[in-house]
């Protein structure tokens, strides 16, 4: 776990607040727009609110900003109700932007009558034109001193679907020269005669981000509004909003994204390689996605634990995603199932071996005391992995060669005696002699070896299909570099042997148990498995691969 660590920013700014009477309770909020899957990044975000609200007194709500019914879709907000529960949190309210549509637009309204919001007639294009630049003022709407009583009136018009969309928006009136471009005459409400997931055909007219996003932090009196560094221009229209309207003084706070290197978490880049199928869902274990990272294999608390290690900070930086995968690897290995899986078998044939059957015991896992251990048979005719075993092996090679000593698992120490081939040449098994008292635990043969090596019964291996999963992308920065970003796909990101070769304790593998091929890497059962074909998901492998990759280029 985590060693104890300095408080970031934020806490320092809530231990404060805390301390100096300003709150009593802390209130943050995830507010997620539910158009896309949640993504690793977004679990940082989840992680760090409902983190603040689980350290000091106080609760975190759940508020989807659903304020743009053309990309937004139920089936994104269940699925965000379920990653932020998988990751272990659980909010007090849940609540939509849109359930704040009617005080929203009463809001306008009283932006209206305060001479401080108007109704514009000019295209997005004229309006882009007229907004000017970082160091030339933009110019006035020629409809920005239309009287109170006709800015009114037209905007209740354009509520009660008088205007096709895109003919008028609402302003704010605030400074057409300020240094923020941001703070020039943002658009506040646009028209979209558009169905909305929750409200139906109710409503006509939207609001914008910045004129909800505030608003609705004000009505759930939220006191800590944490965003990502992007809203650092946002926040004084944020403040200005607030005070124009004199309701809840809720403040934004920003701190810096983690962008992970060797993928992309663009939910626009996301929807490309799920639509264009170059992944086989928002789910596809290769993907950033929270419930990518869930079927993978990856467990709640080490994807908490990686969000920890990276911390809070107030500027941009990448983030090796080796730091998440180290992570699993360390929480897996004290979790993990221990299980015996061939890959690739070549048969071995112990000709001294006359009993029939012999049932063996093994550790479930080594790490936990608790952990208990596991009934495995053992027979004369087993698989071992066919690069276990070299015809004519090199110096100081420890598997399994001519004349050579091995220890099988949990089992017996062998030797190889006699290597038998087929007509072409090819090895189609080999066979050995056991050491009948050197069964493991039991062992008084005073023989030592080197090499242990994992097996399976011939006569009781359960068949079940591997997926073996690497990194999606070849380069760190796939968004960085030349060329539509699609061209630095890895090819190799998805392995899959058909046909593997476990224990038969795999035919009881259940979700969301994780175990560890022995020798291979963690694994988990994917939902695709049935009574018939059971398949398991490779989540990280036993070691950085990807380290030795960097080293050798």
């Amino acid at each position: 776990m985590s060693e104890e660590r300095s408080l970031n920013f934020l806490e320092e700014i809530i231990e404060e607040d805390l301390k100096n009477g300003k709150y009593k309770t802390i209130v943050t909020r995830f507010p997620p727009e539910p158009n896309g899957y949640l993504h690793i990044g977004h679990a940082s975000s989840i992680c760090l609110n409902f983190g603040l609200t689980q350290k000091y007194p106080g609760y975190t709500n759940l508020r989807f900003d659903d304020t743009n019914p053309v990309t937004e879709e139920t089936e994104y907000v269940d699925s965000i109700k379920e990653d932020v529960k998988w990751l272990g949190f659980e909010w007090k309210h849940e609540r939509y932007a849109s359930d704040y549509f009617e005080t929203l637009y009463e809001f306008a309204l009283k932006l209206i009558d305060k001479n401080l919001a108007y109704v514009d007639d000019i295209s997005a294009e004229e309006m882009a034109a007229m907004k000017g630049t970082p160091t030339e003022p933009g110019k006035d709407s020629p409809f920005r001193n239309r009287s109170v009583e006709e800015n009114r009136d037209l905007f209740v018009r354009m509520k009660n679907g008088e205007f096709p969309d895109g003919v008028r928006t609402l302003r704010a009136k605030i400074d057409m020269a300020h240094i923020n471009m941001l703070m020039r005459d943002p658009i506040l409400y646009r028209i979209k005669h558009a169905h909305h997931h929750r409200t139906g055909d109710k409503w006509c007219i939207y609001p914008m981000y910045d004129f909800a996003h505030g608003q609705s932090d004000s009505i759930e009196e939220i006191t800590h509004s944490i965003c990502t560094l992007e809203f650092v221009p946002h926040r004084e229209l944020y403040d200005w909003l607030i005070e124009k309207l004199e309701i809840y003084p809720s403040h934004q706070y920003e701190f810096a994204r983690r962008n992970i290197n060797y993928t992309v978490t663009s939910k626009r880049k996301l929807l490309q390689l799920v639509n264009e199928k170059h992944v086989t869902g928002w789910d596809d274990p290769r993907m950033p996605t929270i419930s990518g990272l869930r079927r993978r294999g990856y467990t709640p608390e080490s994807v908490r634990e990686f969000c920890d290690r990276i911390g809070v900070a107030k500027r941009d930086n990448m983030v090796d995603v080796g730091v998440l995968e180290f992570c699993v690897r360390e929480h897996l290995n004290r979790i993990a199932l221990r299980r015996m899986v061939v890959f690739d078998p070549l048969k071995i044939v112990i000709t001294n071996y006359t009993k029939d059957e012999e049932i063996l015991l093994s550790e479930n896992n080594p790490e936990d005391e608790n952990g208990g251990s596991r009934e495995i048979p053992f027979s004369k005719e087993i698989y071992i992995e066919r690069d276990d075993f070299m015809e004519v092996p090199p110096k100081k090679y420890f598997r399994l060669a001519p004349g050579q000593l091995v220890r099988l698992k949990s089992a017996y120490i062998i030797k190889c005696e006699e290597v038998v081939k087929d007509a072409a040449g090819n090895i189609t098994e080999v066979h050995c002699s056991y050491i009948p008292e050197s069964k493991s635990g039991e062992d008084t043969s005073g023989i030592h070896v080197k090499g242990t090596l994992h097996w399976v019964s011939v006569r009781h291996a359960v068949k079940a299909t591997v997926r073996l999963y690497d990194r999606l992308f070849r380069v760190e920065d796939p968004t960085d570099e030349a060329g539509d970003f699609k061209e630095y796909l890895n090819p190799d990101s998805l392995q899959v042997l058909p046909v593997v070769y476990a224990e038969p304790s795999m035919k009881q593998a259940v979700l969301p148990e994780r175990y560890q091929f022995i020798r291979k890497g963690y694994f988990v059962l994917d939902r695709d498995s049935d009574n018939d074909n059971l398949v398991f998901n490779k989540t990280v492998g036993l070691k950085d691969a990807w380290a030795k990759e960097v080293k050798k280029g």
